[in-house]
């Protein structure tokens, strides 16, 4: 096949034939893909839930991880955070002609573990090559789609004054993973992404409880961004404290060196949770025993007042309003 990918891989022919059958299908094999059918047939009854994304990570290596881990994790994640069980995915690659076959090898490679992780099956899918310098190496789309057990009602609509606010872990690993890579940028202790599928994490919490009001993953924009849409959203307003909020010392670190906060700065293998306050210790204890929850924290509470409004207590015991994010701090982070 030889070393990079050409011009001609996505022509159709047999060598379009050869890229699918001799490293896509091997890795994800299951019978709905194995019929190479234009569509995945399936049946599912109940409620459910779809959602769609794009990935155009630069590098599209970093610590941690890589854009097919993030397209899989993405994707699980959107449909988890509506407390759906995610079970299928599509799953279509845009390719740089020129892009080496080791590369596109071990992004395959990346995106049948994390979705055998999350027991989840890549069902359908799709190969584009364009010519060199069109593209940048390599970007993703993939679509999920999951079944929402009966009686979950998950919306970021849904905060009550009185909930408690969690976050599964430490915030901003992720952004500054990726671009310490993309700069260059080495740090004494090497920072890496969170990049993680966090559905089975979710159907742990619904274990317990009944009461989860919100979840979102704080992606772009980070966890400044995604309160703020909870509380524009159910209409209320949000408290956290700074001293709360889980930030490990080489992320901080970086992002003093750089100016950037890290409320704002990407996550991809974290969950905000928006829990009733009799529910959230349970909630907490049960997230703690698992490894993508394991330094869990309850950092705010949800207000009446200001409506559609975050506000932070300091450090210094001050509070100020913490606002979306306004621009692009890191572009091209996912």
């Amino acid at each position: 096949m030889g070393e990079t990918i050409l011009l001609a891989h996505g022509s159709g022919g047999k060598l379009s034939h050869d890229l699918i059958e001799k490293n896509f299908l091997p890795l994800f094999s299951n019978p709905m893909l194995n019929k190479l059918d234009d569509s995945a047939v399936f049946e599912l009854s109940g409620q459910m839930a779809f959602t769609t994304d794009s990935y155009v990570v630069n590098p599209i290596f970093f610590p941690g991880g890589d854009i097919g881990r993030l397209a899989v994790c993405g994707t699980i994640n959107d449909l988890a955070m509506n407390g759906a069980t995610p079970l299928f995915l599509s799953i279509s690659l845009i390719i740089e002609e020129g892009l080496s076959w080791e590369e596109l090898r071990i992004v395959a490679n990346s995106m049948k573990d994390a979705a055998q992780e999350a027991d989840v099956k890549i069902v359908t899918g799709d190969t584009k090559v364009v010519n060199r310098g069109n593209a940048d190496k390599l970007f993703i789309t993939s679509s999920g789609l999951g079944v929402i057990p009966p009686g979950v009602n998950i919306s970021g609509a849904n905060a009550r004054p009185g909930d408690k606010v969690i976050i599964s872990g430490t915030i901003g690993d992720h952004g500054i993973a990726v671009m310490s890579q993309r700069e260059g940028l080495k740090f004494s202790v090497p920072i890496e992404s969170d990049c993680a599928p966090l559905n089975k994490l979710v159907a742990e919490m619904l274990e317990v409880s009944s009461q989860i009001h919100c979840l979102r993953d704080p992606t772009r924009g980070g966890l400044a961004t995604t309160l703020n849409e909870f509380a524009k959203q159910s209409k209320v307003g949000i408290q956290i404290e700074e001293e709360k909020i889980p930030v490990c010392d080489a992320v901080r670190a970086a992002c003093e060196l750089l100016g950037f906060d890290p409320l704002y700065v990407a996550n991809e293998g974290k969950l905000v949770a928006i829990v009733a306050p009799e529910d959230a210790e349970q909630v907490l204890d049960k997230m703690k025993q698992n490894r993508y929850g394991s330094s869990a924290s309850i950092i705010g509470t949800v207000n009446a007042e200001p409506k559609g409004k975050l506000i932070m207590k300091t450090r210094l015991g001050t509070s100020r309003i913490v606002d979306m994010l306004t621009g692009e701090l890191l572009p091209r982070i996912c």
